[in-house]
């Protein structure tokens, strides 16, 4: 089932600026619609739904950061029918609309990220702590200085603002404080920055990790979890949270308005 699994995301990630379906996915890796979710989410850790959706998101990224096209013209261009649902949607997976990612490398160069730990919205609650090892294969792709975000998420893809968050130069320690109670994952991502603020926004190269296992989380518990990243492959959904802008000044312009 594997194989079928991965055949989907190739499908997906090769198609997903095309009108396709979960339909059309199950058909051309021979799988009811039904298993093939159930399938999909359970080995890539979220749907089919919403790995196109990710695949489109980072395409409109590009297109925002590369030239003046209007929202409307971006949502069509990457395979979205309304304005409305583009809009709400990619404002929950990135963390910010699409006017204002435009903006971002602008602003990040005001206020650039700078290493930084943000605790969660329970005071007293669950601490966890750990460490980011960068593998091999994806210390040659990031190159030096990369910037490592680590977070808490309610599921195993990083969509939008973590619940608790930290941003730490190359691998090392990451204390994550005050979480509030429920299961969450452990997912960290790295980027290089070797390119300027748009390299940042858009990685071209995928380097993750996630917790082996979802952690339950109480008041006053403490947990130790250690992430190898890794270079993924480029069929995987991409991390689409505008994460460099959440470790600098401006996350805080974000925080006042919510």
């Amino acid at each position: 089932m594997r194989d079928a699994v991965v055949a989907a995301a190739v499908f997906l990630h090769a198609h997903a600026c095309d009108p396709i379906r979960l339909g059309d996915v199950a058909d051309h890796v021979g799988y009811s619609p039904f298993h093939l979710t159930r399938a999909f989410t359970r080995e890539i850790g979220t749907s089919p739904a919403r790995a196109l959706a990710a695949h489109r998101f980072h395409r409109a990224k590009r297109l925002l950061l590369d030239g003046d096209d209007r929202i409307a013209d971006i949502c069509h261009a990457v395979g979205f029918s309304s304005v409305g649902t583009f809009t709400t949607r990619f404002a929950e997976a990135v963390g910010t609309s699409p006017t204002e990612f435009r903006r971002l490398p602008h602003d990040l160069a005001d206020a650039p990220p700078i290493p930084a730990s943000t605790p969660g919205a329970v005071r007293g609650g669950a601490v966890v702590a750990g460490s980011v090892r960068i593998g091999s294969s994806a210390a040659v792709a990031l190159g030096t200085g990369p910037l490592v975000f680590v977070g808490l998420y309610p599921a195993r893809s990083a969509r939008g603002q973590p619940a608790v968050g930290a941003m730490l130069t190359g691998a090392g320690d990451f204390l994550l404080t005050d979480a509030p109670p429920g299961a969450f994952w452990v997912l960290a991502t790295a980027l290089s920055t070797r390119r300027d603020y748009d390299g940042l926004l858009v990685p071209g190269e995928s380097v993750i990790g996630a917790s082996p296992i979802v952690l339950h989380l109480r008041p006053g518990e403490q947990h130790v979890c250690d992430l190898p990243l890794e270079l993924v492959e480029r069929w995987r959904p991409p991390v689409l949270a505008a994460l460099p802008a959440m470790a600098s000044e401006i996350a805080q312009d974000w925080r006042r308005r919510a």
